[in-house]
């Protein structure tokens, strides 16, 4: 297959557009790495980065694939279970109530060719039932060789009462160009559980990103998700859904993205209220600096009482789009759902205000723009946070 067509995730998902997979292979290589800490000191940097720490300082467990290689899985903590996709399939006799389960394989060309296409790896990670995971499991699926389409399968299991928190790391070597990655993730949740996935994209100017996941949340249990984005790539089309479906169950979605020019990124995450009381919450901001960001939002309101609310914030530096699509679909009287979406430029009064007090035009705009992308709100570890931090404040000047 050399072209195919890309579809919408769901109705109004933009436009189709063809696109050439033939310059990709799918067939397993081995480049020789088989330990992780004979990687380069650029490639650790990057890694790092994406909030992946290789001396494993604070992590409770680590999964690191490298084009279609496993090179590490061990899990510090021996209440959460981290194995390679194919040997959990083995163990778990093909895990017939999550693999495939809540991504399916017809939702559109990407799932086809991700179920034809041979397994690349992937992890699968259990918390177990009714453990707190104090430190957070890492993973990275990193892309070495040029060229390389990746084709992954996780699935996260978070048992009745756990808690657990997933960094997940993806990225590209420093000197490598192109590659695609095809990424199907299915989240399960039970009753009480809670998960925190904080997932960084840092990926290269070439790169196709094409990730497909899929959550369900039973009853009282808690989804949150962190994402960023502030590294050039070529094009990203993700969507991720989240269906609550026991009482009181909760969902949230927060997302920092700058596009640079060259970049399209076409995301966002939808909700779907299908029990009482249930909460759903999707923040966003964004920042185009001369590509394209297509900023989504769906919160699908079903069963009452149940709230829902998006909030779509994006700014534009120089040359860009924003597009922002908010949705709210209520289907029975009673839902509460709610959304504000503003896409603008920096105001000219706040610059001033800053500059008033001391600060020269490019550390205002520095400040004003910090400020925006605030990662506060994502909870994350001290560490992270201060790497997300240290990128953002490298970024900057790219941005100016």
């Amino acid at each position: 297959m050399s072209e195919i067509v890309e579809k919408p995730e769901q109705k109004n998902a933009g436009k189709p557009a063809g696109m050439d997979v033939s310059r990709f292979a799918f067939a397993k290589k081995d480049d020789g790495l088989v330990d992780f800490r004979s990687l380069s000191p650029e490639d650790k940097e990057r890694l790092l980065m994406s909030g992946v720490d290789l001396d494993q300082a604070s992590r409770s467990g680590t999964y690191l694939q490298v084009d279609h290689k496993n090179v590490h899985c061990d899990s510090c903590d021996p209440n959460v279970e981290i194995l390679d996709i194919t040997k959990a399939l083995e163990k778990y006799d093909g895990l017939p109530e999550y693999f495939w389960a809540a991504v399916k394989k017809e939702q559109d060309d990407f799932t086809r060719m991700a179920a034809k296409e041979g397994l690349h790896g992937g992890y699968f990670i259990r918390a177990k039932a009714g453990m707190k995971i104090t430190e957070p499991v890492q993973s990275c699926l990193f892309i070495k060789g040029e060229a390389v389409a990746q084709n992954v399968h996780n699935i996260i299991v978070v048992e009745e009462g756990a808690e657990l928190h997933v960094i997940t790391g993806c990225a590209t070597a420093h000197n490598q160009q192109s590659a695609l990655h095809l990424g199907i993730s299915e989240i399960y949740i039970k009753k009480g559980g809670k998960l925190t996935f904080t997932m960084i994209h840092n990926w290269g100017e070439k790169v196709m990103v094409r990730p497909r996941t899929v959550g369900v949340v039973e009853e009282d249990g808690e989804f949150q998700s962190n994402y960023v984005l502030l590294k050039p790539v070529e094009s990203v089309q993700s969507y991720p859904s989240i269906h609550l479906n026991g009482p009181r169950a909760v969902a949230r979605f927060n997302s920092i993205i700058v596009a640079p020019t060259g970049s399209l990124v076409d995301t966002g995450n939808r909700i779907f209220l299908n029990a009482p009381e249930t909460r759903g919450e999707i923040i966003s901001r964004t920042i185009t600096t001369g590509g394209k960001i297509i900023a989504r939002g769906h919160i699908i309101g079903s069963h009452v009482p149940s709230k829902g609310h998006l909030e779509c914030k994006g700014l534009i530096l120089g040359n860009g789009i924003i597009h922002a699509i908010p949705e709210l679909e209520g289907t029975i009287a009673g839902v509460e759902l709610s959304h504000e979406a503003a896409v603008g430029k920096i105001a000219q009064e706040e610059i001033e205000y800053l500059m008033a007090r001391g600060l020269d035009e490019d550390e205002a705009t520095s400040t004003i723009v910090r400020g925006f992308l605030n990662v506060d709100i994502m909870g994350l570890p001290e560490k992270l946070r201060q790497t997300i931090e240290k990128t953002i404040e490298e970024n900057q000047k790219d941005m100016f």
